[in-house]
């Protein structure tokens, strides 16, 4: 559900918050007065594309970094350049020319690429296939730096069938997986040593199910030893747990299913348990770690800042209790270092590193009601707070153990915007705030290990993202990387309205909010206004940031005569304290659509606000959304769109909805008051519904379930279905195309645009 907005306070950026700007084609930009956004110009053209700098990677503690940049020598590859961080001097690392295959025409497409630790030897990813949400399977090559010699991994393995390679500590094998089975494969002599045989569609070595991946972030699942004698790996087990089969009728003359392992809330679960194997083959030593394989959850596992053990997360199926474990490498015998415990859920935690080799880690917890870094001594006992206070660290991005400090995004002051700051490791003293003062907005770092530098990218809403190499602590530009001077003289060249932060006092809270007004906005005409919006634990709406194509199809609504507004409830992910994200605790459906209603109906009291013309949409738990709020607020909400909506929590997958909505058969009524379903017959105004047919993520049941239940009651509905597309809804040439021209059509015919006098009738 949350695959189309993913949370920022995991540590990740929202770039990918249904971004609506498709891949890169060749296109000619579409004639315009440069005013005016169109579909058109969204979606077949070139004017809104931007520049990023990516794949960058720090060498030698930052004193280099290098890129990819378009080769010369190699007519559409891509060259390895680095640069002197200081001075920028230039330099051609690795050239597309040394990436020919033997007899191929073309040099290697550079999906992905790591230095080996020794920095002798390159490893690429390339010929990427998707696995669910990502490309996480392909194939990989290794160039000796030395002699240039380029040599395939996996020779033998299927085509695009090779995950997660990567060098051991010495930089003299590869690990990786294929068809679920683990493999070791020596560089020099070619001899590959197969870890694990019994890998089959259900038995998945070294990654992850369908659920793992999704909601636990969960892909690569094996860990080489900082020694370089064993390997860590996942084992999970996906017998029992139902198919949901998908149909596709469309890529053949006769329908097949595909089906899912997927676990429904309250079924059955992959089986999971961590194990050790030498990385020269063998048996493997199974972590005895307790309770019930499938109704507990092993999120996070790392080695422990030793070869001797392994620190495991172990969460139970309430996911309201993490247990931080140590597995004794040899024999696998447990015990338990740290406990918490919440009276709702708990977060797996990612921000965890150790420290003083290892005898003590970093932790994140809420457990004084506000999220902070911990550093907690190997055997529990002692743990020491980094940072307090009633404000919140969103994500650490990098710690210098060096220098004893810790590198972490917050924003004490508002939940809309992302600074970098800095504190302490000793806990002594105040956090400093980094980001310059005057640069309101939403920052992102990838900071140097010697956290000398940083490579930070900036943005604000309506503003292209900027991305600079910059000095730290002072924030000082060294020079910018990518100024996307282009797409932003697009951007200020078009006829924007005044846009405008600010909170909703609804009583008993005080909701952040933002509104975009007409470019022609006169205050003595009345406006229909659209509500957009998520509304769940994964994702916030209401963030000071670039928002791609989705800020530009809103700006296009508001040229046509529309409003359009968003607000962030309770349970949004925002760091605003425990008390204000645990609020939707088995609440989703209820609180939030509440909450949501009381702040359209403060916003809506305003005269130049049309009450006869407010709609809402939505996509995933954002589809979820607009349908509660039309089917539970008829007298507020004229018309909806819901896309690749959630007509019932039961219906979606167990880890997201039985850890914000407790398990089935405990909160069944709290089930049955949140689902769309159970408040259909109140439809009384427009509603659009859409769905892909092949969405593995909320399945097509969804809308099927739903449009029953309108027929039911006899109510009028317009239903949009896209024949074998995802979650995402943007296979196939046009299809983006095609969803937001019939949205915007939605919309003109059933909210027409345009400001009317505040005394005459919308109708």
């Amino acid at each position: 559900m949350r695959s189309v907005i993913r949370s920022a306070w995991q540590g990740v950026s929202l770039a990918i918050t249904l971004s609506l700007l498709v891949a890169p084609v060749e296109v000619t930009a579409q004639e315009t007065d440069g005013a005016s956004v169109t579909l058109d110009r969204i979606y077949d053209s070139a004017d809104f594309r931007g520049d990023f700098f990516g794949q960058a990677r720090w060498l030698e503690d930052g004193i280099f970094y290098t890129t990819l940049e378009p080769s010369e020598a190699a007519a559409g590859g891509r060259d390895i350049v680095r640069y002197e961080t200081e001075s920028a001097v230039r330099a051609i690392m690795v050239s597309a020319s040394f990436l020919f295959p033997e007899g191929a025409q073309e040099p290697l497409a550079i999906h992905g690429y790591e230095w080996s630790p020794d920095g002798a030897r390159l490893l690429v990813y390339t010929n990427s296939k998707r696995v669910w949400r990502q490309n996480t399977r392909g194939d990989y090559w290794v160039l000796d730096l030395e002699n240039f010699d380029l040599r395939q991994l996996g020779v033998d393995r299927p085509e695009s069938s090779l995950m997660f390679a990567k060098f051991d500590p010495a930089g003299e094998r590869v690990a990786y997986v294929s068809e679920h089975d683990i493999f070791v494969e020596d560089i020099a002599s070619g001899e590959v040593v197969r870890l694990t045989s019994d890998g089959t569609k259900t038995l998945i070595n070294g990654t992850f199910d369908w659920v793992y991946e999704e909601e636990f972030f969960a892909r690569d699942g094996f860990r080489w030893s900082p020694d370089g004698a064993s390997i860590a790996y996942w084992q999970l087990d996906a017998e029992g747990v139902r198919h949901f089969l998908m149909i596709n009728n469309t890529d053949s003359v006769y329908s097949y299913t595909v089906p899912v392992e997927y676990p429904k809330a309250g079924g059955t679960n992959s089986a999971a348990r961590v194990g050790v194997v030498s990385s020269g083959g063998g048996e493997t030593t199974w972590c005895d770690v307790p309770g019930d394989q499938r109704d507990n959850y092993i999120p996070r596992m790392e080695w422990s800042g030793n070869s001797d053990e392994i620190v495991i997360q172990r969460m139970n199926r309430h996911q309201n209790e993490n247990r931080i474990m140590l597995c004794d490498a040899a024999t696998g015998a447990m015990r338990t270092i740290l406990v918490e415990t919440d009276a709702a859920y708990l977060d797996a935690v990612s921000d965890w590193q150790w420290l003083r080799g290892d005898r003590e880690f970093t932790w994140v917890s809420e457990r004084t009601g506000w999220r902070h870094l911990y550093r907690v001594s190997r055997d529990g006992d002692d743990v020491k707070a980094v940072t307090d206070g009633e404000w919140e660290i969103i994500g650490v991005q990098r710690i210098d153990e060096d220098g004893g400090r810790v590198y972490f995004t917050a924003s004490p002051e508002t939940a809309t915007q992302r600074y970098l700051y800095r504190a302490r490791l000793n806990g002594r003293g105040s956090a400093e705030r980094l980001t310059p003062a005057d640069q309101p907005g939403t920052h992102g770092y990838n900071i140097s290990p010697n956290a000398d530098y940083a490579i930070h990218t900036y943005s604000s809403f309506g503003n292209p993202t900027i991305t600079e190499l910059v000095s730290l602590p002072d924030h000082e530009v060294i020079r910018t990387l990518v100024d996307n001077w282009q797409l932003k003289e697009t951007v200020a060249a078009l006829d924007r309205g005044k846009f405008e932060f600010f909170q909703v006092d609804i009583g008993d809270a005080l909701l952040d909010a933002w509104m975009m007004y007409p470019p022609d906005f006169d205050p003595s005409k009345k406006y229909p206004i659209l509500f957009y919006g998520y509304s769940e634990p994964w994702g916030q709406t209401v963030q000071d940031s670039w928002g791609g194509g989705n800020y530009l199809w809103h700006l296009m609504l508001t040229q046509q005569g529309y409003i359009v507004a968003s607000v962030d409830n309770r349970g949004t992910p925002g760091a605003r304290g425990r008390e204000w994200r645990k609020a939707l605790y088995r609440n989703i459906g209820q609180l939030n659509v509440a909450d949501l209603s009381a702040a359209a109906r403060v916003i809506v009291a305003r005269p130049y606000v049309d009450a006869d013309r407010v709609g809402t949409w939505g996509w995933s738990g954002g589809g979820e959304m607009a349908l509660n709020l039309i089917f539970q607020y008829p007298d507020l909400y004229g018309t909806a769109i819901a896309v690749a909506a959630v007509s019932h929590q039961k219906y979606y997958d167990t880890i997201y909805t039985e850890r914000y909505m407790g398990l089935p058969d405990e909160a069944a009524d709290d089930y049955e008051a949140g689902a769309p379903i159970t408040h259909a017959k109140n439809l009384e105004g427009n509603l659009l519904l859409v769905h892909g047919t092949a969405d593995d993520n909320v399945h097509y049941q969804n809308f099927e379930a739903l449009v029953n239940e309108l027929i039911k009651h006899n109510k009028h509905f317009t239903m949009l279905s896209y024949p074998n597309r995802s979650h995402g809804i943007f296979e196939g040439q046009g299809t983006r195309r095609h969803l937001y021209t019939e949205m915007t059509r939605y919309l003109n015919e059933h909210m027409p645009a345009g400001g009317v006098a505040q005394d005459a009738s919308s109708n």
